[in-house]
């Protein structure tokens, strides 16, 4: 019979989970551009009059043939989105009924669509919405992410959910638009209204984590338990219905949140892949 247990808190040493990401960075890059400033990331514009200084190479031939007169190409340099990982830390996240956590997942995913984002010149952040502050505006530091992913795999596991309401803080701090990632289990009621609301301004992609155990309690009879993040005891019939992974997804996509839902017991990475690709997430 499968047993809820916390996850495991030793971690892989710092080399196995740097290479672990990068090989899941290299896997959801493929397929796609290196940077969007190179070959045919650089986008035709228009044609206008040589100005004294522009460069020959950008020199129009054809236009200047036609015409008689110098022209020069402009091109539109698309600009790379920063691109921030809110990433659920609390206490829910690391209970498990498979060998790899919820939470386990979610760090693996940031840090490997962080180094994803960086080949693209996109600035990262990352926002932990468990209740210690873990908030590191968008960079483009290498060493700034592995900091972040190394604070992020080593903690006490005792965190209450802060979801809606580290959102509802964040929306109004963003002065550009984001690209942002959502790695949670969606617990918190108020989530779903917060990134409904941030959503409105801001390319957002849900993740939601789901472990096998939330669908139904294994084994049969009564069963006393302990709520993770509160500590409150309570006794509950294997019978219990949770809210499904169906109903939440029908949430979100009334709320019209993008979204792609994991499962701990099942395999993800080629259908994340192409989830990005098909979205073009990875080349904004």
């Amino acid at each position: 019979m499968p047993q809820l247990t916390e996850a495991q808190t030793k971690p892989l040493d710092s080399r196995q989970f740097y290479l672990a990401v990068k090989r899941l960075a290299d896997s959801l890059s493929y397929g796609n551009d290196r940077s969007p400033f190179l070959g045919q990331g650089l986008e035709y514009v228009q044609s206008r009059h040589y100005v004294p200084g522009d460069p020959v190479k950008t020199i129009d031939w054809r236009v200047t043939a036609r015409t008689g007169k110098v022209h020069v190409k402009e091109y539109e340099s698309p600009k790379s989105l920063p691109v921030w990982f809110i990433v659920d830390t609390s206490a829910s996240m690391t209970l498990s009924s498979t060998p790899i956590s919820k939470y386990q997942i979610a760090t693996q995913i940031a840090g490997g669509l962080a180094l994803a984002s960086l080949d693209r010149v996109s600035p990262v952040g990352i926002l932990g919405v468990g209740s210690r502050e873990l908030n590191i505006k968008p960079s483009l530091s290498r060493e700034t992410i592995l900091q972040w992913l190394h604070e992020l795999r080593n903690y006490d596991f005792s965190e209450p959910t802060c979801l809606g309401e580290k959102l509802r803080s964040l929306n109004p701090s963003l002065g550009e638009r984001s690209l942002i990632f959502i790695l949670s289990d969606l617990h918190d009621p108020s989530a779903i209204p917060a990134l409904k609301l941030l959503g409105h301004r801001h390319d957002l992609v849900i993740i939601p984590l789901r472990d096998p155990a939330e669908d139904s309690l294994p084994g049969a009879g009564f069963i006393r338990g302990r709520e993770v993040e509160t500590s409150h005891t309570t006794t509950l019939s294997a019978k219990t219905q949770f809210t499904s992974l169906a109903t939440l997804t029908s949430s979100l996509k009334k709320a019209s949140l993008d979204h792609f839902p994991i499962r701990t017991d099942r395999p993800f990475l080629a259908l994340l892949r192409l989830f990005l690709q098909s979205r073009n997430l990875l080349s904004r």
